[in-house]
């Protein structure tokens, strides 16, 4: 299997989440990597693409993947 870019991994995200958070953690690892290869700081994801855009939605999915250790913005 060939190293994901960090748009391919943030894409599995999006695809996990529609399918009830199915092998999510996997995803976060495979996006951790693809940070670390390409020195990005932080994965930016769009709201309208996830399943609570809302604000309480946002920062449950930031908390979730802090601990995980990928920062989370989002576009505005």
């Amino acid at each position: 299997m060939s190293d994901l870019t960090m748009s391919e991994a943030i894409d599995n995200i999006y695809a996990s989440i529609k399918n009830n958070n199915e092998e999510l953690d996997t995803h976060i690892a495979a996006l951790k990597a693809a940070m670390a290869r390409e020195g990005a700081k932080e994965a930016v994801f769009e709201p309208s693409k996830l399943a609570q855009s809302n604000r309480q939605g946002r920062k449950i999915m930031q908390s979730y993947f802090k601990k995980k250790g990928v920062a989370v913005s989002f576009t505005s």
